[in-house]
């Protein structure tokens, strides 16, 4: 059931190669694991978007997009993972990420730098580069932490959403053998 709901919004390799523009990319984009949901793909997405999504900006979903084509898991899940990063969580992930930074290089720095978020005169847009300025200042405590936090996440929900479509097809299998011992 799921996967039938969720592939009536994936388009078709047909679809994709209507479009003038993404049939140019089709040598990179036409493994049809980038497209297919099964376990494998599915699960890889996710481990993608859930290790790139801790990227600031709009580069995590070109990130992801790229590995997703490199590692021939679904593209599409793997983009849409990334959204579990947003204004609300980007902040607690990477005070997150600081600390696990220092338990890593055993460097003690003390409290971390403070974030202003007000908005000055050139609104979203300084509020951005502020936000860049702030992290490159947390030096390389957060950046390997960072970097630990993205493979922890990512071998976990690799792992959870295998773990999770293996449990969904026992069950299914298990409602259908009782069905058919009913008949």
């Amino acid at each position: 059931m799921p996967r039938k709901y969720f592939k009536r919004f994936l388009p078709s390799p047909e679809k994709l190669n209507e479009n003038r523009f993404v049939r140019r990319l089709a040598p990179w984009i036409g493994h049809h694991n980038l497209w297919h949901l099964n376990r494998r793909s599915v699960a890889g997405g996710v481990a993608v978007g859930a290790f790139t999504g801790l990227i600031p900006g709009p580069f995590q979903m070109i990130s992801a997009a790229i590995l997703s084509i490199w590692f021939r898991v679904n593209l599409p899940v793997a983009v849409m993972t990334t959204f579990y990063t947003n204004p609300f969580t980007i902040i607690p992930l990477y005070i997150v990420a600081y600390k696990i930074g220092e338990i890593a290089t055993g460097h003690r720095s003390g409290p971390m730098p403070a974030f202003d978020f007000t908005l000055g005169e050139g609104g979203w847009l300084t509020l951005a580069g502020d936000f860049m300025r702030w992290a490159g200042s947390l030096g390389h405590d957060f950046f390997i932490g960072l970097f630990i936090l993205a493979c922890l996440l990512s071998f976990i929900s690799y792992f959870a959403v295998r773990g999770l479509w293996r449990l969904y097809a026992i069950l299914q299998w298990l409602k259908r053998k009782k069905r058919c011992s009913r008949a």
